[in-house]
């Protein structure tokens, strides 16, 4: 079957080879399990992951050209590998649908640069507590830095604290330009995820992180500046001051514990 052309526009950049995938599927450990897999393309991770054993793979994949080579290229009948593939845009998964599976998924993909973000950003918050056992992407490797950084960090920031809200995050291997086709013009990075309970009850959670993206919003400003273009200086300063937080600090300075502290702060002093 003729391979159709890669398009630009949906930030298609295919692997090549299986074996860079290597890292990704050691730290995803799929032997006996159902894998969700975003932008399976032409199947390089897809046939990996089965490789390596796992029960059975549901693909994601947005472009019916690539879904329908990849289709043809597992073939019909019993010997059939346990593939199965939805034509859609991942950034439509109802990832509540999770929760019904009975056991929980790991979730793989190499992600298209521009919509990696989100796509991380709506599994982590989206998916019910224990519906995603493990997950792990393909990601620009910047994003990878962003999503598993520190405080102190350049790379820190908002992102990094709401994956640390929801998961433990490493990055589990680099990736060349070379191993992809066509080439993209920065270096990648696989990023594993464990995902957890987030640390608030799930209704307090989108205020909790509302706070955190104030509080990065202008980096160069203090909290007491930052969170004070919001709330008023008056009750920034109460705020931190009622979390020990020093007005002057700034919010690349706090991990996530103390970020925890200063909504809980806010959040009594307004009862």
């Amino acid at each position: 079957m003729e391979r159709p052309r890669l398009d630009k526009r949906l930030g298609q950049h295919h692997l090549t080879s299986g074996g860079v995938c290597r890292p990704l599927v050691e730290w995803l450990r799929p032997a006996g399990e159902r894998v969700l897999e975003i932008g399976p393309g032409g199947g390089v991770l897809t046939r990996e992951l089965l490789a390596a054993g796992a029960a059975a793979v549901w693909g994601w994949e947005i472009d019916p050209a690539w879904a329908a080579v990849l289709a043809a290229g597992l073939g019909r009948g019993p010997g059939r590998p346990p593939v199965e593939l939805v034509v859609g845009d991942a950034l439509a998964i109802d990832w509540r649908r999770l929760a019904g599976a009975g056991r929980p998924h790991l979730v793989a993909g190499n992600l298209p640069y521009n919509v990696a973000t989100p796509i991380v950003e709506r599994m982590l918050t989206r998916s019910p507590p224990g519906a995603v056992a493990r997950a792990g992407f393909l990601v620009q490797r910047e994003v990878a830095e962003r999503l598993v950084s520190s405080p102190g960090s350049r790379a820190y920031g908002a992102l990094s604290v709401l994956v640390a809200a929801h998961a433990e995050a490493r990055l589990v291997g680099r990736v060349r330009p070379g191993a992809f086709r066509p080439a993209p013009k920065v270096e990648s990075a696989f990023v594993g995820l464990a995902p957890h309970p987030p640390p608030l009850p799930p209704a307090e959670m989108p205020a909790f992180l509302r706070t955190v993206g104030l509080a990065f919003a202008q980096r160069r400003k203090t909290l007491r500046n930052a969170l004070g273009a919001a709330w008023g200086k008056n009750e920034a300063e109460h705020a931190l001051q009622h979390a020990g937080i020093a007005p002057g600090a700034r919010a690349e300075e706090l991990d996530l514990d103390r970020f925890l502290t200063l909504h809980r702060a806010r959040r009594d002093l307004a009862d």
